[in-house]
């Protein structure tokens, strides 16, 4: 009798761990954010959702974990997509914005001044460029060259500085960047909207942009989720 006891205590105590357990997954709010398979050790997160593959446009959301549930911060915003939508399978010159989750490059950059961001900061000046060309051993990388010289890599666009909208400030998200795999696709920022579609980038109305700049901290290792809802729900 004394075993059937402590046998029935212990599957008590088992029920009432796996209970407890239930409301603590119950207590966080039911957001795609709390939804994702993993985000590892993150601690600021923010989601772009676009309603369909093929869509240019979508909703960008910020999100801050708090007692182990995402809670939202900011948001939600339109925010601009590449010409041809989202894709899990980017390549160079497709005109999408890849699609899956990524961390973000420990190095901000604008036309303008350091707008108060967590990050460094490079003031972007002409002969600046991020190099697109899959045959470069900077290719997906930050490069400098003189102001009017020829790159030694080959261009499909101008340098950074003629872009003094798009490129006012911006966040470079970290997409094929280890390793660095030639032609899958090269510079995804997020950066000032130009109000139309992207190349391949994510873009916000500038004080949208810039709130959500000065809200990331390398510290708290930020994810950008990027994709269809039931894509990001996946990742």
């Amino acid at each position: 009798m004394r075993w059937i006891a402590l046998a029935a205590c212990l599957t008590l105590g088992v029920a009432s761990s796996a209970a407890g357990g239930s409301r603590t997954t119950a207590a966080c709010p039911g957001n795609l954010a709390n939804q994702l398979a993993s985000t590892g050790s993150a601690l600021q997160l923010v989601t772009v959702v676009a309603p369909y593959r093929a869509s240019t446009q979508g909703t960008l959301e910020l999100w801050q974990k708090s007692g182990g549930c995402w809670r939202a911060v900011a948001g939600p915003w339109t925010a601009w997509l590449g010409q041809r939508g989202v894709s899990a399978n980017k390549r160079e010159g497709d005109r999408t914005t890849p699609s899956g989750a990524f961390g973000l490059l420990p190095v901000m950059y604008g036309l303008a001044a350091n707008p108060g961001v967590h990050y460094r900061y490079h003031r972007i000046a002409c002969g600046d460029w991020w190099v697109e060309d899959s045959r470069s051993p900077w290719y997906n990388r930050f490069r400098h060259v003189p102001c009017g010289s020829k790159p030694p890599f080959r261009v499909t666009s101008e340098d950074l500085s003629q872009s003094p909208t798009a490129y006012r400030h911006l966040a470079v998200i970290a997409y094929n960047t280890k390793p660095v795999v030639p032609g899958r696709g090269s510079g995804i920022f997020l950066h000032a909207s130009t109000g139309r579609p992207t190349l391949g980038c994510v873009s916000l109305p500038l004080p949208q942009l810039l709130t959500t700049l000065r809200w990331l901290r390398p510290a708290r290792g930020p994810l950008i989720a990027i994709g269809t809802r039931r894509t990001i729900r996946g990742l």
